[in-house]
């Protein structure tokens, strides 16, 4: 049986029309300048028309210290009074592809939903900027977060962060980072089937060899170019932390047709282990970015649902 078989039926229809525009999926376009420009061009077709309950703004923040700004997209529920929760959110894209425009749909939908301030961050990406540039940015972003929730209207002691795939590893590791650099603090993390193990010997990552979507092929790739030649430390790949206690409570999620499925549970666990609490979901049929490709499925609704109620939760 070929793991294409074991994904949901809804769910495998969109993936099947981007396998035949796209033979072999993103990754069979070696240039890593002209496969932004695929990835931007499938997810503008997919732009819903603005949404009046959320306003957004773009600002330009200081980057790490001695390195160039970077900019942030701040999502405001309209009419929102008072403080509000912050969601401070990183774009998934294998370190090497995706930006904030490109998630706009979810990031507005959790502003909606959540009635959160969500702060979208643009980092560095690699090969042109490899490891540790992308998560300095992102600390970065969330140090400048952190220390403005008066002007952001922001509840400073209701933080979340938030990212998938990529981001998701991204969210991990600038917890880390908030850990052990004494802050921020955060109340909450919800890294969405992240990447987080450069190693590539689970089970999971040596069966998902032709989704389309994140192949094992294409996560090597990626992660050799955001490594820079350099070995990985848990910055890098949060798999590698010797130690994580002490992280925010968490919420995992990620699909049994998903590279990921075996680190993140993993993971998972040894959250749960440290003492963490960690709120943990294997979707069954559901491959990497499902929910993205396939947003009117019921396995999609039903993802999106269950990460909406666990962040009200978190930051009620």
């Amino acid at each position: 049986m070929s793991r294409r078989d074991l994904i949901d039926p809804e769910c495998r229809v969109p993936l099947d029309g981007l396998l035949e525009a796209l033979p072999g999926g993103f990754n069979s376009i070696p240039d890593i300048v002209a496969r932004r420009a695929t990835v931007q061009q499938i997810l503008a077709s997919m732009e819903v028309p603005e949404n009046p309950n959320v306003t957004k703004e773009d600002r330009v923040v200081p980057g790490p210290e001695g390195e160039p700004d970077i900019s942030v997209r701040i999502y405001r529920p309209a009419g929102a009074t008072g403080t509000l929760p912050g969601i401070y959110y990183i774009h998934g894209g294998g370190m090497v592809l995706g930006d904030v425009a490109g998630e706009d749909i979810p990031a507005t939908m959790l502003c909606e939903q959540v009635g959160a301030v969500v702060v979208s961050v643009e980092y560095r990406l690699a090969p042109e900027h490899p490891h540790p540039a992308p998560v300095e940015d992102c600390y970065a972003g969330l140090r400048w977060m952190a220390a403005n929730t008066a002007d952001l209207g922001v509840d400073a002691d209701r933080i979340a962060v938030y990212g998938a795939s990529a981001g998701g590893g991204l969210t991990i590791a600038t917890a880390l980072l908030a850990r052990d650099r004494g802050g921020p603090a955060l109340r909450f993390m919800m890294p969405i089937y992240p990447m987080i193990d450069d190693r590539n010997e689970t089970v999971s990552s040596q069966e998902i060899t032709d989704i389309g979507i994140w192949d094992r092929a294409g996560n090597i790739e990626a992660w050799a170019w955001y490594l820079g030649g350099k070995p990985a430390d848990e910055y890098a790949a949060p798999a590698r932390a010797v130690d994580v206690s002490g992280l925010p409570p968490a919420f995992i999620d990620v699909g049994t047709v998903d590279l990921f499925r075996d680190e993140d549970i993993a993971f998972a666990q040894r959250l749960m282990a440290a003492g963490v609490p960690c709120e943990l979901h294997v979707h069954p049929g559901s491959y990497h970015a499902a929910e993205t490709f396939a947003p009117d499925a019921a396995l999609s609704r039903r993802i999106w649902g269950i990460r909406i109620d666990a962040l009200r939760r978190a930051l009620t």
